[in-house]
């Protein structure tokens, strides 16, 4: 496959999980909203750290054209300027985090260097940083209704969404059968 074609791919893929984590975050969490887009749990800012992750700068913008698809249809369609804002901010946070852990803990593409510390260190500042992106827009475009409660729980969403998405997946993986180590290699201990 070409690397336009992968490219293309990993921001489609994007696009679908933000929008799926979305969907399944309203659905199953649908009374733990404090304010319209503030939850108690919040599914996609999981999805935000594991696509950015995985796929880079495509991850980042697919997450930005699944925020916008959500924000523009579903949460703020009266709001143009919150619904296009909010997706780059969505994207930018979690983006930041990564080009940050790339730089200071030389986190490969491969994530093969990436410790169970290393990714607690990652969530925890993807759902800070989230948060207060958002916020600091909020407070710059005058919103100053219940700011500080409503960044302590879009922190407390992020991180238990981002914890909820990341060790769900971690346990999906666990139930796949382990492929063979190449010839001459030792197989991995449990």
């Amino acid at each position: 496959m070409s690397p336009l074609r992968l490219h293309l791919c990993a921001i489609v893929g994007s696009t679908i999980a933000f929008v799926a984590a979305t969907i399944a975050s309203e659905w199953i969490f649908t009374h733990s909203e404090f304010v319209r887009g503030v939850n108690w749990v919040y599914l996609p800012a999981g999805m935000r750290l594991l696509c950015t992750l995985l796929f880079g700068e495509a991850g980042a913008i697919g997450v930005m054209a699944g925020s916008w698809l959500t924000c523009f249809f579903y949460f703020f369609p009266d709001d143009t300027v919150r619904a296009f804002i909010g997706g780059i901010l969505s994207a930018t946070a979690p983006y930041l985090v990564y080009r940050a852990a790339v730089r200071y803990y030389g986190l490969r593409t491969t994530l093969t260097n990436l410790t169970a510390r290393k990714l607690m260190v990652l969530i925890v500042a993807t759902s800070l940083a989230s948060p207060l992106l958002h916020n600091a827009w909020f407070l710059l475009r005058g919103d100053t209704d219940h700011w500080l409660a409503r960044l302590c729980i879009m922190i407390i969403g992020d991180l238990c969404g981002t914890l909820i998405v990341v060790y769900t997946m971690k346990g999906l993986l666990a139930l796949l059968p382990r492929r063979a180590p190449p010839e001459g290699m030792p197989a991995r201990p449990n």
